[in-house]
């Protein structure tokens, strides 16, 4: 008994050092995944696509106030803003589709990762792409056009920031949802008509939600116009409410919509399993 014992512990003690020697070689091959050549390619065209998704963006809210100072009165403003939105999204996402997957969002590329569709170091690199392309985008702005401001993102007055960030991660949900069932290739090639859905979805949300909590379902938006615009006030609501939707979406997607091994959807039937 001491011997089996004492064999026990043994192979106990050395399966932990295999694990523990196992992890930091793990997080070292991830991290040398993420700082390839190509790699750099997809951070390189997450920049450029997250730029001009929030110059547009950003600079049609600008628009609007130009031609109507009393925006928050006019519905036509924010419907600018919306086709704006669902316009710059499509294109963006189509150009760095098959580049990087085209998220020009940090809460898509949270939703992807908590999914496993990318590593954690990647993700942390799309991170700083996204947020310095945004805030480039915002300065930019507020450069060539001197006599605007570049106005945050602002929740209504009869909004709180628990119910502002409920809305926003109810539409990143959406938004993250549609990224999924666009880019699942099990259901075809994407085509054109992915990254339109992905940006209707988008256009309707801001329709949905503008004048309560702005729309953003983008974190780095958010952030890039609230680094220009000086305010920092209810930030968190586009950070948290978007990556808790994207997170659900991702996991909800995957493992209880449309699973690996999904059964049919009219026989009720997994493919490939005989009885």
């Amino acid at each position: 008994m001491h011997r089996i014992s004492h064999t026990l512990k043994s192979i106990s003690h050395s399966c932990s050092m295999r694990l523990n020697n196992m992890a930091p070689t793990m997080l070292r091959e991830r991290f040398q995944q993420s700082v390839t050549a190509n790699s750099f390619r997809s951070y390189l065209a997450e920049f450029l696509s997250t730029f001009f998704y929030v110059f547009a963006v950003v600079g049609s809210s600008m628009s609007a106030r130009k031609l109507n100072p009393n925006v928050a009165s006019d519905p036509s403003s924010l419907v600018v803003v919306a086709i704006a939105n669902a316009l710059a999204l499509s294109a963006t996402v189509y150009s760095a589709w098959n580049i990087s997957g085209g998220h020009v969002n940090p809460a898509v590329t949270f939703g992807m990762a908590v999914g496993g569709h990318i590593s954690v170091p990647t993700a942390l690199f799309y991170w700083v792409s996204q947020i310095l392309a945004a805030v480039f985008a915002s300065l930019v702005l507020k450069v060539a056009v001197v006599g605007q401001h570049v106005q945050p993102y602002i929740i209504a007055e009869e909004m709180t920031g628990f119910g502002a960030s409920i809305m926003e991660g109810i539409m990143t949900f959406g938004l993250v949802y549609t990224v999924y069932a666009a880019g699942d290739t099990r259901l075809g090639t994407m085509g054109v008509v992915g990254p339109i859905a992905i940006g209707f979805i988008a256009g309707a949300n801001v329709l949905a939600s503008g004048p309560f909590s702005g729309g953003s379902m983008n974190p780095a938006c958010a952030f890039g116009s609230a680094i220009t615009g000086g305010s920092f006030k209810n930030q968190a609501v586009y950070w948290v409410g978007p990556l808790i939707g994207a997170a659900v979406a991702g996991l909800l997607y995957d493992n209880v919509v449309f699973p690996s091994q999904a059964p049919d959807s009219i026989r009720g039937v997994t493919e490939g399993t005989g009885v």
